[in-house]
């Protein structure tokens, strides 16, 4: 059952976007085709609280040989999204977006969660910040590493499920399911409407 549970969200929240980048948009190898049915939520909600928002972005390396283990593979399979194959500017958010930095603060990241390289970790401490307002791509893949991470910490976590996408329609519901279900004491799950209405930030 999706809906806010905890009640108003406060000011010491933070609305995490993940990845919403050309590299994920129309003609790119990585092409996530519900990114742009998502966006009109997507900017509402980074445009209504721009100052609160952070933007993450999936940074490939330049070669497979500066990842190690499985991402060197990962990256040999996935060689024409490397930086030393694409242009440059599809590590930029989409337009949209971008235009909002600043006051939006970007994070980039090598991996899909936005904590283990301790960036997001850094940018929180000492804000006061305890809740975040998850959205952005993907559903079952980046998204997912967020949402984990921030449960771990023990952030409230609201996952706007109305600006989430995945490229897989059933790995998607399912993971709406699972935060539902097995989460459904540490994780909710409202659309973009309803956080705005309940968001006092």
């Amino acid at each position: 059952m999706s809906g806010l549970i905890f009640g108003p969200i406060g000011p010491n929240t933070i609305h995490l976007c993940v990845d919403m980048q050309r590299l994920f948009g129309p003609g790119s190898p990585w092409a996530v085709p519900w990114m742009d049915g998502i966006m009109p939520q997507l900017e509402e909600l980074s445009a209504r609280h721009a100052a609160a928002t952070i933007f993450t972005r999936f940074i490939p390396p330049h070669t497979p040989s500066e990842m190690h283990g499985t991402w060197r593979q990962y990256y040999e399979r996935w060689r024409d999204v490397t930086l030393e194959v694409m242009p440059q500017e599809m590590v930029r958010l989409v337009p949209v977006l971008e235009r909002l930095t600043p006051p939006a603060r970007v994070l980039d990241k090598k991996v899909y969660s936005p904590w283990t390289e301790g960036g997001l970790d850094r940018m929180l401490q000492g804000t006061g910040v305890d809740t975040l307002i998850v959205s952005g791509g993907e559903t079952d893949v980046c998204v997912l590493g967020a949402m984990i991470g921030a449960v771990d910490r023990g952030y409230r976590v609201i996952l706007a499920e109305d600006a989430t996408c995945s490229s897989a329609d059933e790995t998607h519901d399912a993971m709406l399911r699972l935060y539902n279900d097995r989460y459904g004491q540490q994780i909710e799950t409202a659309k973009v409407e309803e956080i705005l209405s309940a968001w006092n930030g």
